[in-house]
């Protein structure tokens, strides 16, 4: 802590300027923070805050660019080859070694900031996401400037070991300089990012999204740690991470009855199965839009969305995919053995 310090806190308290005062205190804190002394640091918070206890947050008064978001914790299915990886995020972190810096990339509704809400949960820090609306300015250099002022904030952070700062579809203030329209400026943002990542305190975890990867500046991909890519789903993982949300909607909401080998038939039914976003979307409407006096309807819901509605009324057809007579019974309404002689009376003609 320099001399400075204190003439500030002087100098804010005599002109009654509450949140510059803030700040410097703030300042102080991770300054005590850093060098080791805890309970001076968070003595000094308890007196900023109004609670007894400090809990770290930043608060809107704090910055105009961070918006708190709530962890999540409904089950996040991944396939093994991107759990391993996030796994090895959580490891990187908790050995504290400086690898801190995280991209994200994959096309939309892959699950990448479902998976950062998860890691701040597993990891016990609260998360901030940054509000690009207050960042991006139509007047020249302001954006540039507007970027240099957040890092100053993240690094003016207390307890920086409590957060995750999550830079939520970077492309839109930072894609290729050469593709750009406007390369100045365009150049200028970027330029701002890499001097703000190039300084980042360790302690701080920063993950990034992306969907256009491909047009994203590659000096930038260079200063994050490590990029993840959720595009690695195969089919039968979407099945699975199918079965997963549906459990979890039915279990919650306690609408329906499982019938899980049915459900999976279904879903296969469709020749690209979409991403989990997506996904969840289409299980949740079905269930949503079901006749709840009908435990089953779900399914027949389902089959019209995924644009098989036709084939629930010819039962030749869900025979022909591979339904079995109970199957056809609870997805038309037939009885079974009603649709054992119709499809008996087809077979003789």
């Amino acid at each position: 802590m320099k001399k400075k310090n204190v003439l500030n806190l002087i100098k804010y308290h005599a002109e009654n300027n509450d949140s510059a005062f803030k700040s410097e205190a703030y300042e102080i804190a991770r300054y005590f923070d850093e060098t080791g002394n805890y309970q001076l640091a968070e003595y000094i918070m308890s007196l900023l805050s109004d609670a007894n206890t400090f809990v770290p947050q930043i608060n809107d008064s704090y910055s105009s660019f961070f918006k708190k978001v709530d962890n999540n914790s409904d089950p996040l299915p991944l396939p093994d080859v991107i759990k391993d990886d996030i796994v090895g995020i959580v490891n990187a972190i908790s050995k504290n070694i400086g690898t801190h810096k995280f991209l994200f990339e994959g096309a939309p509704g892959t699950g990448k900031t479902e998976t950062v809400k998860q890691l701040a949960r597993i990891l016990e820090r609260e998360l901030f996401i940054i509000e690009f609306e207050s960042l991006i300015d139509s007047k020249l250099g302001k954006t540039a400037k507007n970027i240099a002022a957040l890092f100053e904030e993240i690094h003016q952070i207390p307890h920086p070991q409590k957060i995750i700062i999550l830079f939520d579809e970077i492309d839109a203030i930072a894609v290729d300089r050469i593709n750009s329209n406007d390369l100045r400026e365009m150049g200028r943002a970027t330029s701002a990012i890499l001097k703000g990542l190039d300084s980042l305190n360790d302690k701080i975890v920063l993950i990034a999204t992306t969907n256009l990867f491909n047009a994203f500046d590659k000096a930038l991909v260079r200063r994050f740690d490590f990029v993840i890519n959720f595009n690695r789903y195969t089919q039968e993982d979407l099945v699975d991470i199918a079965e997963s949300i549906l459990n979890n909607f039915l279990m919650k909401y306690k609408t329906g009855a499982r019938n899980m080998r049915l459900f999976r038939k279904i879903i296969k039914l469709m020749e690209v199965i979409p991403n989990p976003g997506e996904l969840k979307n289409i299980i949740k409407t079905s269930i949503a839009f079901s006749d709840s006096a009908n435990e089953y309807d779900y399914l027949r819901k389902l089959m019209t969305a995924i644009g098989q509605d036709s084939s629930i009324t010819n039962l030749k057809e869900l025979q022909h995919r591979g339904f079995t007579l109970r199957e056809i019974e609870t997805l038309t309404g037939v009885s079974k053995s009603q649709v054992s002689r119709e499809l008996k009376g087809e077979q003789d003609e």
